[in-house]
């Protein structure tokens, strides 16, 4: 009950810290470089542009019936971290409205604050929640569709994008595309947490000499599955390891000096769950 409690604390201080760097990418370099780059914060920054509406509370008034879509569609758990991020983000961009770092370069704009967007969307999701606003609109698309988060991200903002042509110049929707693309990915980064690590995959006729090296060179598990070369039509053993980047050029060059007829593959790892990485590496050790 205790580590449930503790998971959910750290999902709501996720969503508020992710919420924080959306107000942050807004007000630093989306709205001074006239960029409208998706979401409610893009039309509610061709409302500023052409009334003069606080973007804050077009951003807070638009959010509520979107929120109460998403409060039904998504459940509600996620709709109570929901509720977190469409009052925060509002609320941070009303609080740091006059802030005097500010970015007008269209280019600087689309590229940093698409970074910094991205960044804060991706760690909100994490926290399995939203900012409100197409957020949810693009969560909602992501759990009927089953495509990814940045891609419903991508075409929901693209939506909102082109149409900002008729208010913002050519080359500003441009950027303002550049933006969501960069968002967007950075949105997968975030979600895929991206690592170092690297999965190994070693064809061999020598199994145990293998799995010997492994064991001393870099003290990795592995997994072996039983094959036949297509060419050969020998039996062969196809050996699966994962290591940290380091631990993969150490065991590149020993398996070329003492294997040098193995068949090696290195990939590059997204992200590792288990033993080894998100778990203790040993059975009963605290490390």
């Amino acid at each position: 009950m205790s580590s449930h409690r503790g998971k959910l604390w750290k999902e709501y201080a996720l969503v508020i810290f992710g919420a924080t760097l959306v107000a942050l990418a807004y007000n630093v370099f989306l709205l001074p470089s006239k960029l409208a780059a998706g979401g409610i914060s893009g039309v509610s920054t061709v409302l500023y542009e052409l009334f003069g509406f606080s973007p804050a509370a077009t951003q807070f008034v638009i959010n509520i019936p979107i929120f109460i879509i998403g409060w039904i569609v998504l459940g509600k758990d996620f709709g109570g971290k929901t509720l977190v991020g469409t009052f925060w983000v509002p609320f941070m961009i009303g609080l740091t409205s006059n802030t005097p770092i500010t970015i007008t370069n269209p280019f600087l704009g689309a590229l940093y604050g698409g970074i910094i967007l991205g960044v804060g969307l991706g760690i909100v999701y994490l926290g399995k929640g939203s900012t409100g606003g197409t957020a949810s609109i693009a969560q909602i698309l992501k759990k009927f569709t089953g495509k990814s988060s940045g891609y419903t991200q991508l075409i929901v903002d693209g939506v909102v994008v082109i149409s900002s042509i008729f208010v913002f110049s050519l080359e500003l929707t441009l950027f303002a595309l550049m933006a969501i693309y960069i968002s967007s990915k950075a949105i997968d980064f975030v979600q895929l947490r991206t690592s170092s690590s690297k999965l190994i995959v070693i064809i061999t006729e020598e199994e145990k000499k293998v799995q010997e090296i492994i064991r001393t060179e870099i003290d990795r598990g592995l997994t072996k599955v039983r094959s036949v070369g297509g060419f050969s039509n020998k039996d062969k053993t196809l050996i699966l390891c994962v290591a940290e980047q380091q631990e993969a050029v150490k065991l590149k060059g020993k398996l070329q000096q003492e294997v040098s007829d193995a068949f090696v593959i290195f990939l590059n790892a997204s992200e590792i769950l288990g033993r080894g990485f998100t778990l203790d590496k040993y059975y009963g050790q605290k490390l």
